[in-house]
């Protein structure tokens, strides 16, 4: 039995081969595009028909596909032939050949068709007019990168001046035809080391592969050259090399490599006015990722240190962060890796107090203190700075492994400080907190990135002694009439953080009545937000509301607190917000809250603040007239949280509703709220299942014991009328929901057929219902193209009769409609016979293009 992968292999092969249709449509294709009187074809056609012959010289690499298609020869010699070509039809042709050649076999035939060498050689478009062309440039690499998978290939690059003009394309002045090149030189010099390299790399005979050595001498020249671009580009080079399977697959070369460019890497390092800088932390990092300087010894380390202390503060943070990121990096250089970082972290502590009141962050400096200062007083680059430290101790704080200990407590002694410098709060003694202070005042973006790092740092145990004060400030910005929209909601997030981490503190000793002061003072607040006139703010507001419910609502304090404030009748009022988006998050909000207020059989809030009957009717009425979708989508959302959660009350309760809801959403304009309503029909069915049958809840695809009463089942559902939504679905115009009810409808069959026993199509056919379950069947295959879907009882099929269901789950053939369902959308309109038709009906008729215009 073949293994899948060759089952793969098989498939791709069919699927992708010239196919007698193909092979006929093909000369008039390339017909067409090497008529100069034909209009050019759009790019995104001719990168699908690159993307084919791609996929068809991938699976096929025999001589064969050219000798058969002679016209693709033809069309490579009828564009070479045209005085002046078009640059999409030249570019086309270059990726074409390079493509056709990628195989041994065809480069062989194409050099012998001479066709190569006026395409890549000297005497090819490279040397004329065409060239000044980006897209040319740009394509004739591509043809180049698509060619060099065989030794012929190569050595007819490197004796051509192949060379040469890639290594002039690294420093093109179009970006793209520049990455194309530097890409190019990589498979270069690894395509090389696979293909050349004779013997084992040793100590004594370490001399590079004739291609590779090219590449190497190039970028020594340019590094020890006085112009700058060319040093960028070669220090781009080296990145992408080290960055490459180069760096991660030949350590040995790569060691080799390093030790002839070390020197004048530590000479840009020195030189600080080199612009070159920049580049040389991405260098750095790319490198030390190498297998080949796994160790905790050498110069390479050594080299890093110095990087460390001679980079920029903003270089030398990018620095930091990736070697605190490796898990093999000696401790002393992660150490100082650490202290670069939170250099400007300790510059806010040092400046906010003299003198200090608390432990600053770090002991000594890597580099001159005064650098950062500098930084920090000045107003173009103080929130730079601060924002990129504040990012990169994010990422740090999100790994779950960090090979270094962050001094937590006095990092939120800083974070704390940044915020009130940005809200005005805290009045500094210091000059040069003074200055920082005003640089900082009212900054978003240093208070968003600083709240971030707040909220991340909620997971820490060590920062409890503070939560008094952090509070402090978080309920000072959530009251500030100042505190803009997108700051208020990130102060939201990280306050929600830090109340689950107050509520495990709480749990654990004695911060009870601590804790109680906190959630009515947020919940305050919290009221007062939920009135605001800004949209923005009550969205917030209610998202914030629905976090903690999520997080706390087993939490007695909260719940307590919660249920004597306004919050429940404030969020309630909301569900008439005029803003959409805010009446679909006040739903959200209700649907989590009722559980607690509502829905809970002893629950505390009485009267008309919280009636579950009034909760429902007004999350139905907006499930049926609401004229946005986002609310809606909210509803359907809720009502099967609800359902899951076991908050219908008993199954005849929820029968009603699940019927109620399924007959306002069957009509909906929105698909994602269908797609809603049949999830709930899925969770409702399980549930069914599991309470008639006694066993416990399963997905409704999983078959249930036989003992089932199978006839009660059917009748609970023909009762909530989910037949008629279900098989209705199978024909809707947006796919993913005929793929939903199709699965929870073979779900069902595999529940009622269990040993796939199904019913015999002829018996079917004369029972009194069987001409109306034959029809059904032949209506559900013309899927979304099926007009005026039946209702009950139209035609003979009644969804709510049990047996007609029953024999419609038997005698469709549900599996098939599924397969329908599920294949992609164009996998008729993609397929390389369509494109190639598309292309000729876009020219013309095939009778229009029978002219020979070779």
């Amino acid at each position: 039995m073949c293994d899948p992968q060759s089952r793969f292999v098989a498939r791709a092969r069919r699927r992708f081969a010239m196919t007698r249709e193909c092979a006929v449509l093909l000369p008039g294709v390339c017909a067409a595009l090497a008529d100069p009187r034909q209009p050019g074809l759009d790019d995104t056609c001719l990168e699908k028909l690159l993307d084919w012959f791609r996929s068809l010289t991938w699976f096929d690499p025999t001589v064969e596909l050219v000798q058969d298609n002679t016209c693709l020869t033809e069309l490579l010699s009828s564009v070479l032939a045209l005085p002046d070509p078009s640059p999409g039809i030249l570019s086309f042709t270059l990726q074409l050949a390079g493509i056709l050649a990628s195989s041994e076999s065809r480069f062989q035939h194409l050099q012998q068709e001479k066709l190569l060498g006026r395409l890549f050689g000297p005497e090819g478009p490279r040397g004329g007019a065409a060239w000044e062309d980006a897209s040319v440039r740009s394509a004739w690499l591509k043809g180049v990168h698509s060619m060099l998978h065989h030794l012929p290939a190569l050595h007819c690059l490197c004796s051509t001046g192949g060379m040469d003009v890639i290594f002039t394309l690294q420093g093109d002045p179009s970006l793209f035809v520049a990455s194309a090149a530097s890409q190019l030189l990589v498979h270069l010099l690894t395509f090389s080391l696979e293909s050349e390299t004779s013997k084992a790399l040793s100590a004594k005979d370490c001399d590079w592969p004739g291609c590779a050595q090219m590449i190497v001498e190039h970028i020594k020249e340019s590094l020890q050259s006085s112009s700058a671009p060319h040093i960028e580009q070669s220090l781009k080079l080296l990145s992408s090399l080290f960055g490459s399977c180069f760096g991660s697959c030949y350590a040995a070369w790569t060691e080799v490599l390093w030790l002839d460019i070390a020197k004048q890497i530590e000479s840009f390092l020195l030189e600080e006015a080199v612009q070159a800088q920049p580049l040389l932390a991405n260098l750095l990092l790319n490198v030390a990722r190498s297998p080949a300087f796994c160790g905790t010894e050498g110069s390479f380390w050594a080299l890093v240190t110095s990087a460390l202390e001679h980079l920029t503060p903003v270089q030398a943070g990018l620095l930091a962060v990736g070697l605190l990121k490796l898990c093999k990096c000696p401790q002393d250089v992660r150490i100082q890796a650490l202290t670069v970082l939170l250099q400007p972290m300790d510059c806010i502590l040092r400046a906010a107090s003299q003198p200090l009141e608390c432990a600053g962050l770090l002991d000594e400096s890597v580099s001159d203190p005064a650098t950062v200062e500098s930084l920090l007083s000045s107003k173009t680059s103080c929130a730079g700075l601060l924002c990129q430290t504040l990012t990169h101790l994010e990422k740090l704080l999100s790994l779950k492994h960090l090979r270094v200990d962050l001094p937590c407590v006095s990092l939120l002694h800083s974070l704390m400080t940044i915020l009130q410098f940005c809200n005005g709060f805290l009045s500094p003694a210091s000059p040069l907190g003074s200055t920082i202070s005003r640089n900082l005042i009212n900054c978003f973006r240093v208070q968003k990135s600083a709240l971030d790092v707040l909220a991340a740092l909620s997971e820490k145990k060590e920062c409890d002694t503070l939560i008094g004060n952090l509070f402090d400030v978080l309920l000072a910005y959530l009251q500030s009439p100042n505190t803009s929209p997108t700051v208020l909601k990130k102060t939201f997030q990280a306050t929600s953080k830090w109340l689950v981490h107050l509520q495990e503190l709480s749990s654990s000793n004695s911060q009870g009545p601590q804790t109680e002061k906190i959630l009515e003072d947020v919940l305050v607040v919290l009221q007062k937000r939920l009135c605001s006139p800004c949209w923005e703010v009550r969205d917030s507001s209610l998202e914030f509301l629905t976090s903690m419910v999520k997080c706390l609502r087993d939490q007695k304090e909260f719940r307590q607190c919660l249920l004597s404030s306004e919050v429940l009748r404030l969020t309630e009022n909301l569900l008439e917000d005029p803003e959409s988006y805010v009446r679909a998050s006040a739903v959200t909000a209700v649907g989590h809250l009722a559980p607690i207020a509502c829905f809970a059989p002893a629950s505390p809030v009485t009267g008309s603040q919280c009636n579950r009957e009034s909760i429902v009717a007004k999350l139905q009425e907006i499930l049926s007239t609401d004229s946005e979708g986002f609310p809606r989508r909210a509803v359907i959302s809720i009502f099967t949280k609800w359902l899951r959660e076991g908050c219908t009350g008993q199954l005849e309760d929820t029968e009603h509703f699940v019927s109620r809801v399924i007959q306002t959403v069957e009509h909906d304009l929105d698909w994602e709220v269908r797609l809603g309503g049949l999830e709930l029909v899925e969770v409702f069915c399980s549930q069914t299942i599991c309470q008639l049958s006694q066993c416990p809840c399963a997905p409704v695809t999983s078959a249930v014991p036989s003992s089932t009463p199978q006839k009660e089942l059917l009748q609970v559902f023909c009762r909530a009328k989910l037949f008629g939504f279900l098989f209705g679905s199978l024909c809707d115009c947006d796919k993913p929901v005929g793929q939903r009810a199709c699965d929870v409808l073979v779900g069902l069959r595999g529940h009622f057929y269990p040993m796939s026993t199904l019913e015999n199509p002829q018996e079917i056919e004369d029972s009194p219902a069987g001409r109306g379950i034959a029809w059904l069947q032949r209506t559900l295959r013309q899927g979304s193209l099926a007009q005026n879907f039946p209702v009950d009882g139209d035609v003979g099929v009644d969804f709510q009769d049990p047996e007609s269901m029953m024999l419609a789950l038997g005698a469709i053939d549900l599996l098939e409609l599924h397969d329908e369902l599920n294949k992609s959308s164009d996998h008729v309109e993609e397929s390389p016979q369509s494109l190639l038709q598309d292309i000729l009906a876009a020219v013309g008729t095939i009778e229009d293009n029978e002219v020979d215009c070779y």
